[in-house]
């Protein structure tokens, strides 16, 4: 049976940065289908029904991914499917993005507020400010900045509204417990929006995952650095494939 790997984008920059990834995996793994599904286009701000729209649209049987919003959704959607997952791949993905007492390593709320107000008010200011901070840490932030406002398509604002909400809402740390299937977790050193010390909790709460860290990249490292994710991908996928 052929593999297939179905990567979710993050919030907001549309499927772009996930390009170079796609472009390097193809390279790396020619005997796999990868894939960039879409984010759902809805202005709901529940997260089951962004599941369920997602559920219905991507095949069964295949590897889950995604970057940061695109991972959150894709842990839980394995977390749903269970055996009709292959596994889980995770690229800056926070368990929760917004703090909680119970997460602290996550977005403060007040920094979470402001921000979303800020897109209420302002969509083109949020995003311009969004692309500057995915980019911040990287070795040419200013560039990498650019090149993901460039490529970001013109949502509505109910829409970018609502995937914030259903960002908000997401504590993916069940659906992690409850799938059994291989588990990759890759986090950023120098990322503004996803604290690295969520590797960390990630790795003492839930052992049985492989969670690595790259130091010194930014929260745009499927954009910056796409070889170096798309080699420890394929080394994940083979071993798993090989158990």
């Amino acid at each position: 049976m052929t593999e297939s790997l179905i990567l979710l984008p993050g919030w907001g920059l549309g499927s772009a940065p996930l390009a170079p990834l796609h472009a390097a995996l193809r390279e790396e793994m020619p005997d796999v289908a990868v894939t960039i599904a879409p984010l759902p286009s809805l202005v709901s701000a529940d997260p089951r029904d962004w599941l369920d729209e997602l559920d219905a649209k991507l095949p069964q049987d295949v590897w889950l991914g995604g970057w940061s919003l695109g991972g959150m959704l894709a842990a839980e959607l394995a977390a749903r499917r269970g055996a009709r997952c292959r596994g889980l791949i995770t690229l800056a993905s926070n368990l929760c993005f917004v703090a909680r007492a119970t997460w602290p390593t996550a977005m403060p709320v007040e920094t979470f507020a402001a921000f979303r107000q800020g897109c209420a008010e302002n969509v083109g200011a949020t995003l311009k400010r969004f692309s500057l901070l995915c980019a911040q840490g990287a070795v040419q932030p200013r560039e990498l900045s650019r090149q993901l406002l460039a490529a970001a398509p013109q949502a509505p604002s109910a829409e970018l509204l609502a995937g914030l909400d259903v960002l908000a809402a997401l504590d993916t740390r069940g659906a992690l417990q409850g799938f059994t299937g291989p588990q990759l977790h890759v986090f950023a050193g120098q990322d503004a929006l996803v604290p690295a010390a969520a590797s960390q909790a990630l790795r003492t709460a839930h052992a049985q995952s492989d969670v690595r860290l790259i130091e010194h990249v930014s929260h745009a490292f499927p954009l910056e650095h796409p070889q170096v994710l798309a080699a420890a991908i394929q080394a994940f996928i083979r071993e798993a494939a090989n158990d």
